[in-house]
């Protein structure tokens, strides 16, 4: 038989263990040196590896800056997400809707420059690993926080600071794109687009048609980067969006 005595010891019991529950979730460990330096070595690592691959064997042979910032940002969102959630048990559940997220991007209307995407994954990456590394201390959270934050002013800063955008033209004066008529190829496309074109590269040749696909990359004006820029036949549906708009 229960007495009255057994449920109030039970009932002491229970507030005690919910007391030591609070009081264990409000210390703060801000500093757990064995982890943070094991992060910091690892990180610093994986960072020279990381530049000699996307700087040295592919932009300086490409100079794609888009691209560029975007290999860099992923690979340290993916290294911190990985390395600072892989003590956490995730669940089946949690893992579904992760891809959901991501996979639920693939399905717009427009496309989202390379750009927009980068900055999307840093900061779902980002919110990932604040809200479910709860073992971890306040010293490991500042890092990739810090880190993401910090190579994203880089890249905005000095890599990025030119804001170069690129469109596709079809070109009908194919006389002019050859090496040696360069010059004259800017300069009529300065001319008829009002442009400041910085580069340009040939794509595929009609010489039946004598047109030519041109890719061209331009400082751009301020109104961003549209799919637009990269198409050359706009859908049907599309231009009736812009007649119901007008």
């Amino acid at each position: 038989m229960i007495t009255l005595q057994d449920i109030t010891g039970l009932d002491d019991g229970v507030a005690d263990a919910t007391q030591d529950a609070i009081t264990k979730g409000l210390q703060m460990n801000l500093l757990d040196g064995v982890a943070l330096t094991e992060m910091l070595l690892r990180f610093a690592f994986f960072m020279v590896v990381l530049f000699f691959i996307v700087y040295f064997l592919y932009y300086r042979k490409t100079h794609r800056r888009d691209y560029f910032f975007t290999l860099t940002l992923l690979s340290v969102s993916i290294f911190f997400l990985i390395f600072l959630l892989g003590s956490v048990k995730v669940k089946i559940g949690f893992a579904l809707g992760l891809f959901a997220i991501f996979g639920v991007l693939r399905y717009r209307t427009e496309t989202i420059p390379v750009r927009e995407m980068s900055y999307m994954f840093g900061v779902i990456s980002l919110s990932v690993i604040n809200a479910l590394a709860d073992s971890l201390s306040f010293a490991e959270l500042l890092v990739p926080n810090v880190s993401i934050a910090l190579l994203i002013w880089l890249f905005e800063a000095f890599v990025l600071r030119a804001n170069l955008a690129s469109k596709l033209i079809l070109y009908d004066r194919i006389e002019l794109i050859t090496p040696e008529r360069r010059e004259e190829l800017l300069e009529d496309l300065h001319k008829r687009t009002g442009l400041t074109i910085t580069k340009v590269n040939v794509g595929s040749i009609d010489f039946l048609k004598d047109t030519a696909i041109l890719k061209i990359e331009y400082e751009n004006d301020g109104e961003g980067h549209s799919h637009v820029n990269d198409t050359l036949k706009i859908p049907k549906y599309e231009w009736q969006e812009v007649k119901e708009n007008n």
